[in-house]
């Protein structure tokens, strides 16, 4: 119009095909095998017709508990149910039954049903949108509505439905034995993602999907590195193929997608780049290289550019856009891993009277992204001061900055520790042998060694774990005990 005023549309009925959904229900009613080729494309939810959604539910139980589910079965679950009393009551299934297609069409009728079911939630946002846009108040962020509006786009093209609620808890067992079964299959190994380092795997069981895990340790204990080190040996791992249950996509390692809030992507892949290649960093820089190390770079850069390693380099994101971007990185390339460094630096959505507040709205957006998208989310953090006027120095959960929230979100909480970076500022003087002896005997004893302190684990236990650390490469390992000595290459 003329105005600019909005015409009023008229509303159509909602996209549904009553025929497609007797057709499946009929089939399936005359041949239960017929199940497990339907039900990867649908769920009771995407029928239209409220009846049709009960009847499907009634056969889906009574298959998944390997009972016949016919005409005369299903009856006996609905024989109060009023509105197949309004169809003709049981005589109804029959009809279902009687008039059933080929079997071999039934993944076409259900495919039909599942798309019509999609396009009636694509209108129900669309007009959520259209109604909060719409609705102009103070605190009403058109951001935070984009926002919003991705989430639901985005947990509609993952998991076919528009909203949450109640799951049954006969399906909640089935992904808990299934989860169970993964570990089995690996002769007993890990139901998570490996780490990369044996000893921290064996005490996690892996990173899990939907677990928020925060790495914290005071400056230049090694946070980044250790992040870095994971983070590459999850990504050189990624291997894609067919899963148990048919689908296909990530069956070892995984695509991770690294948001470096404080360093930019050039000095993260160049740090990378020395822990791989073994030279050192400050020599990068320089430029100050051999041939031979030279070679071991280049070779090392071509070997990591093939790597499902996705770097995001923008300081200061607002966590709303942080889970926007991780979003679309795994619509886009995958996504199995997702690295925060680090948590201090992610910005509310919005500003709050008090840094604790800000905190916890934070960690309890990360716990959203790892539950949203079903995979393990490693967020960096610093620790406050009062380490350093300890006589110990190793990190406990108070020590976190704005513990209270950090540490109730998270799922495991975990410190990086190396007792040589504090040993090494204790050398005493050189005219005191008898000081330099004991020192140089407890300096032998931490060299090369870190300590990764789990101080949390909802899951499991926590203790400590023992890794190798080369400073001039800051890199973790897999620390080789004395009784396994001879054994290396086995780790």
């Amino acid at each position: 119009m003329a105005d600019g005023s909005i015409t009023p549309q008229t509303t159509s009925p909602a996209p549904h095909n009553i025929e497609a959904e007797q057709a499946l229900l009929g089939v399936l009613l005359n041949n239960n095998d017929v199940f497990d080729q339907v039900a990867s494309i649908i769920d009771p939810h995407h029928f239209f017709d409220p009846v049709h959604r009960r009847i499907y539910e009634i056969i889906q139980q009574r298959v998944l508990k390997n009972t016949l589910a016919t005409p005369t079965t299903v009856a006996t679950f609905l024989s109060e149910d009023p509105g197949l009393a309004e169809l003709g009551g049981p005589s109804y299934l029959t009809r279902l039954s009687g008039a059933a297609i080929s079997a071999f069409a039934a993944r076409d009728y259900a495919q039909i049903v599942y798309d019509l079911a999609i396009r009636r939630d694509l209108i129900r946002i669309g007009e959520s949108i259209t109604g909060k846009a719409g609705t102009v108040e103070v605190d009403s962020d058109p951001r935070d509505q984009i926002s919003d509006a991705e989430q639901q786009l985005y947990t509609l093209a993952e998991k076919g439905k528009y909203e949450g609620g109640f799951q049954s808890f006969l399906k909640a067992v089935t992904e808990a034995v299934n989860v169970a079964n993964a570990a089995y299959q690996r002769d007993g190994g890990l139901a998570g993602i490996s780490t990369g380092l044996v000893d921290m795997d064996r005490k996690l069981g892996g990173l899990h999907p939907s677990d928020l895990l925060i790495l914290a340790g005071r400056p230049s204990m090694g946070k980044t590195s250790l992040a870095t080190n994971i983070a590459f040996n999850i990504a050189k791992a990624h291997r894609r193929g067919m899963r148990p249950d048919g689908t296909e996509g990530t069956i070892d390692g995984g695509v991770v997608g690294f948001f470096s809030l404080e360093m930019s992507a050039e000095q993260l892949a160049a740090r990378i780049l020395s822990e791989q290649a073994e030279v050192p960093s400050e020599q990068i820089r320089r430029g100050d290289m051999t041939e031979e190390e030279f070679r071991r770079f280049v070779e090392a850069a071509k070997a990591l550019e093939k790597m499902p390693l996705y770097i995001d380099d923008t300081p200061a994101l607002p966590i709303s856009t942080l889970a926007a971007r991780a979003r679309r990185l795994k619509r886009q390339h995958g996504l199995d891993v997702v690295v925060i460094d680090y948590l201090q630096l992610v910005r509310p959505a919005t500003a709050k009277d008090s840094r604790v507040n800000e905190v916890s709205e934070i960690t309890q957006g990360l716990k959203a992204i790892a539950k949203e998208l079903n995979l393990p989310v490693i967020a960096l953090s610093q620790l406050s001061r009062q380490v350093e006027n300890r006589e110990d120095k190793r990190p406990q959960l108070s020590d976190l900055r704005e513990s209270g929230s950090i540490e109730q979100d998270a799922d495991v909480v975990m410190f990086v520790f190396r007792e040589e970076y504090y040993k090494e500022r204790e050398k005493p003087s050189e005219h005191d042998a008898d000081k330099m002896i004991a020192w140089q005997e407890a300096m032998e004893r931490v060299h090369n060694k870190a300590e990764v302190i789990i101080g949390k684990q909802r899951h499991g236990p926590i203790g400590t774990v023992e890794l190798s650390f080369e400073g001039r490469f800051t890199r973790f390992g897999n620390l080789v005990k004395p009784y396994q000595q001879g054994y290396e290459n086995e780790f």
